[in-house]
């Protein structure tokens, strides 16, 4: 029998590929009373180096050895990101979250205490890119519980796959967490909330942003065109707008508007030509040195 500390790091250090935790006395503290403990199995030549890097960095605070400790543990961080990938989130992203949990590792881990570096630092990664995802991660709220049921939905079907080759049903899945078909669906569509689309996203292969929910109005922007002409009409005389009324707005020939006026079609074409190029400067406002 075993307690159910040393059952947790050996069911992490398993998932990410790394030697099992030996039992005896750890990091996890004393053995329950009455709880029987198999002989401690001697460190591996990697796990003393590992152990002597920490001590150095504790005893002698020798940064060199905690950078050179971190160097040997990557492999290990990036194992245990790879599992959590293909869930909208960029590998690098949980690489460096991985990391941060590598580092707090690093600065708990008691070595005087005995046990094993890795079997304290798989879990503790694990728990910190967890973290990356329930608070960074999820377009919309979802209960923490359920966060957790979806982790681990991920994982029964990974395992499903690599077993049988096959997607696990949902009963199938229910049966293997011991969890009802409805939390499976609940869990199932709240992984799909870890990204919110943008209203602007097409809503069908092919078409533009926006195109199925109407089209800009050309009605604004005339609203404006015809304030800049309402405003560029102050800077000319009352006969020079009702001129550039007829013209513009209500399409006469000049020869037309020469008729209305008693003058000549050559005196309406410069009468425009000087009314327009004094709008143009009206609207640019006076020009400053």
């Amino acid at each position: 029998m075993t307690i159910g500390g040393e059952r947790l790091v050996g069911a992490a250090v398993e998932a990410a590929d790394v030697p099992a935790a030996a039992s005896g006395s750890s990091c996890w503290g004393p053995p329950l009373p009455g709880v029987v403990r198999h002989r401690a199995t001697p460190l591996s030549r990697r796990e003393r180096i590992d152990n002597d890097l920490l001590r150095r960095y504790r005893t002698d605070n020798d940064l060199q050895a905690r950078e050179r400790l971190v160097e040997r543990c990557m492999p290990l961080v990036r194992s245990v990101a790879r599992r959590y990938a293909g869930r909208g989130q960029d590998p690098e992203d949980l690489t460096q979250a991985g990391l941060v949990g590598l580092t707090n590792a690093i600065e708990r881990f008691d070595a005087g205490r005995g046990g094993r570096f890795v079997s304290y630092a798989v879990p503790t990664i694990q728990g910190e890119i967890r973290r990356h995802f329930r608070d960074r991660t999820w377009a919309v709220h979802v209960p923490r519980g359920v966060q957790e049921l979806d982790a681990r939905l991920q994982l029964a079907r990974a395992q499903t796959r690599q077993q049988t080759g096959q997607e696990a049903s949902v009963e199938e899945l229910a049966q293997m967490l011991d969890v009802t078909p409805d939390e499976v669906e609940d869990a199932q569509a709240a992984g799909r909330s870890y990204q919110a689309l943008s209203l602007d996203h097409p809503a069908t292969e092919g078409t533009e942003p926006l195109a199925a929910r109407g089209a800009v109005d050309p009605g604004f922007a005339r609203v404006d065109d015809l304030d800049v002409i309402a405003r560029a009409m102050r800077g000319i005389s009352e006969r020079d707008r009702q001129v550039v009324r007829w013209a513009f707005r209500d399409g006469l020939l000049q020869r037309e508007i020469g008729e209305r006026l008693g003058v000549s079609q050559m005196q309406i074409s410069r009468l425009l030509k000087t009314a327009l190029t004094r709008m143009r400067e009206y609207s640019r406002g006076p020009v400053t040195a």
